[in-house]
């Protein structure tokens, strides 16, 4: 039995996550000797574009119409497709504007020619196409990533945390900065998986790594309103990287 093929893919993104794969600097050899990298243009200058993917991995958010093409194509040759990062899984930063007036905003950026670009709303990958595996992250942690190659060789999909950010914190023994300091800390509403990283350096958790499904923003919502925190300004902050309840 030949080794499975796999295909890396970005869309409108700033390449984060891809560069995290070519990071596995110590376990690129491995890789590479237990599966079939076919298509991947950040990391090789000869790609076949063309072949049947036993695994396709893509980055980024769809915001033209080529990248929408581009996805649909990559699904249809793809036996699994995963997305890979926060602007794959939720849309990302990009999707800050997703509800405001494209027309005009491109006027305003660019003038008489904003017409003429290839532009919409941002759209996570699994608005348009069946994602079977998510690995969420700005950037996707490198754990995480080999953990999602290891359990595809055996069959199997990975089993990433389902809990709040703040378990982790706590396992670190981090004071919490949301009681103590009162900062907009959005631990209790993120999904687990980074170790409580910026936490741990005394950093409020800004909620890069997207939503926790069974999150409650409304109890969060009027617990910072008790300590003078208005509503609106923990809104903006949480929907940088994904809307407030967003679901797949």
């Amino acid at each position: 039995m030949g080794k499975p093929t796999v295909g890396i893919f970005g869309l409108t993104g700033c390449a984060g996550d891809q560069l995290a794969i070519l990071n596995c600097e110590d376990e690129l050899l491995d890789l590479v000797a237990f599966i079939d990298i076919r298509d991947f243009l950040m990391g090789s200058s000869g790609n076949d574009t063309g072949c049947a993917l036993d695994v396709a991995l893509v980055e980024g958010a769809v915001l033209t119409n080529r990248d929408a093409e581009m996805l649909r194509a990559i699904r249809q040759r793809s036996g699994l497709l995963v997305a890979l990062g926060t602007c794959a899984v939720w849309g990302g930063v990009a999707a800050l504007d997703r509800n405001a007036d494209r027309a005009r905003l491109l006027e305003e950026i660019y003038g008489e020619t904003g017409h003429g670009y290839d532009s919409m709303p941002a759209r996570a990958l699994h608005e348009l196409v069946k994602v079977d595996l998510r690995i969420t992250g700005c950037p996707i942690e490198k754990d995480q990533f080999l953990a999602a190659i290891a359990g595809l060789l055996n069959g199997d999909l990975p089993v990433y945390p389902d809990y709040a950010l703040c378990t982790e914190c706590r396992m670190r023994e981090n004071n919490c900065l949301l009681i103590e300091r009162g900062e907009v800390c959005c631990g209790p509403l993120t999904v687990a998986g980074c170790g409580a990283r910026c936490p741990e350096l005394r950093i409020a958790c800004i909620g890069c790594r997207g939503p926790l499904d069974d999150a409650n923003p409304n109890s969060m919502l009027e617990m910072l309103e008790k300590k003078g925190i208005g509503r609106r300004q923990v809104e903006d902050k949480l929907r940088t990287f994904a809307p407030i309840g967003a679901r797949q």
